[in-house]
């Protein structure tokens, strides 16, 4: 079986690709693997000014690190009234205080906006790179709002304060008040990945 390895060393993050692209893997003969399997491998420095661009610096990365085609991607949140911010900021946007200060900075800039001008979307760049160099990029993006307040317990950083757009239930649940499968099913990591599928077949097939 070959391997492709996810430029990344969380087993959570190794464990949710192998379920979204678990039909595309069986149907390539393939395994996803995590970066944990490869301990020379370096760290990059995320200093592109894209989602774009840091997931391809990533996997470039990893690519070149195992000689295996890699995985990676980049993604935030985006608020339309910050002009995109904290967009590729999301993970530090409180300057390093962690998610409940990067989620608690963010509402007490938008205290005074009203609920109209909310709108934000979190969005996910997923690259795949060969280590010939060959390469594809998807995004995903799952559109919503900023909440007034954190509800829900599960889920992680700005899970608490973002409302999916499109619930038709009589009652808008933050992302962190979502069920695994229900987040996992619209998640932007999940359409971007999914979007990337195809692109396993091709470029690993030519």
């Amino acid at each position: 079986m070959s391997r492709i390895v996810l430029a990344s060393r969380n087993h959570h993050k190794v464990e949710e690709l192998r379920e979204i692209l678990s039909d595309a893997c069986a149907r390539l003969g393939a395994e996803i693997v995590g970066l944990d399997e490869f301990p020379e491998a370096p760290d990059v420095v995320e200093d592109g000014i894209t989602f774009v661009e840091n997931a391809i610096l990533k996997a470039t990365s990893a690519a070149r690190a195992t000689g295996l085609p890699a995985l990676a991607d980049d993604s935030g949140l985006t608020v339309q009234i910050l002009g995109g911010c904290p967009g590729i900021f999301s993970a530090r946007w409180s300057g390093g205080g962690g998610d409940r200060a990067n989620l608690e900075l963010l509402l007490a800039q938008l205290g005074d906006v009203r609920d109209e001008h909310r709108a934000a979307a979190f969005v996910c760049a997923a690259a795949l790179v060969l280590p010939d160099g060959r390469s594809a990029v998807e995004i995903g993006s799952l559109p919503g709002a900023v909440a007034r307040a954190a509800r829900g317990d599960r889920g992680f950083g700005y899970d608490p304060i973002f409302v999916p757009a499109g619930q038709d239930d009589g009652h808008e649940r933050t992302l962190a008040e979502y069920r695994a499968e229900e987040k996992n099913g619209v998640s932007h990591r999940f359409l971007a990945f999914r979007g990337l599928a195809p692109h396993l077949k091709e470029l690993l097939t030519t």
